[in-house]
């Protein structure tokens, strides 16, 4: 006899479970208001992470490609003052706004380097600090977002944590209410609990992947700007030598 009750017990249980809606939607829907605040915040946060992502791979991209372009153009064979009458209206890369402001610096300084050793060093410090100045702007710009990306990456987790934290002490407090373990009191809350755990990985584990990805094309490409201002100081550090 005891053993067909419990066989009934579970049968209806089953049901209760079976009958229970268990989609994202309803989850979202029968949580508390904090676990569905922290739900909010979590995709928030995650179609941010994607936003910066999809704009830091365009961005990189448009770099890569003017930056190429540039180079080829740099050292086609022109002379410096003829490549500068040529970039004077086209200046949207970065390299191009540091040979941009370099070669205004070199017009402005050979004059005075021409008055002795002492104008001529003052110069070239002048000349190196205008384009550290440029290369520092510009790698600034590209690393708008990074932040934001390192932000979610490691806050989502803690957050999606919280929420787990808050959906199993409802299930706590269901079963004291009701006075019952079974399984068809608890699930509800252990499903909005794990529901947000999930939510935190999604947001915290492509940010992450994002921030490490760009973290290594924005050093490949400060590499690359660096490099290309010492080359240009070394040029017109030469012309300036031999007074232009």
């Amino acid at each position: 006899m005891m053993t067909l009750v419990s066989q009934l017990s579970l049968a209806m249980n089953f049901k209760i479970i079976a009958a229970s809606d268990y989609s994202f939607l309803s989850l979202f829907v029968q949580a508390s208001w904090v676990v569905k605040a922290v739900m909010v915040i979590l995709l928030v946060m995650s179609l941010w992470s994607w936003a910066i992502a999809i704009d830091k791979f365009i961005t990189f991209r448009l770099l890569k490609s003017r930056a190429d372009k540039f180079e080829d153009t740099f050292w086609s064979g022109r002379t410096l003052e003829d490549l500068s009458a040529g970039l004077a209206g086209d200046i949207r890369d970065p390299m191009a706004r540091v040979f941009s402001a370099a070669m205004k610096e070199w017009e402005e300084s050979k004059s005075a380097a021409s008055r002795g050793d002492g104008a001529m060093i003052n110069a070239q410090q002048r000349l190196n600090g205008v384009m550290n100045l440029v290369v520092n702007r510009e790698l600034t710009k590209a690393e708008r977002g990074m932040t934001v990306l390192a932000t979610i990456g490691s806050s989502s987790v803690f957050i999606g944590l919280f929420g787990t934290v808050w959906g199993i002490m409802n299930s706590f407090r269901a079963v004291g209410e009701m006075q019952s373990a079974d399984f068809s009191v608890v699930a509800p809350g252990v499903a909005e609990a794990l529901f947000a755990t999930a939510l935190g990985l999604v947001a915290a584990i492509p940010a992450v992947i994002f921030y490490n990805l760009f973290t290594s094309e924005l050093d490949r490409y400060a590499g690359r700007l660096e490099g290309y201002s010492e080359e240009l100081s070394a040029i017109l550090s030469r012309k300036l030598t031999k007074g232009g």
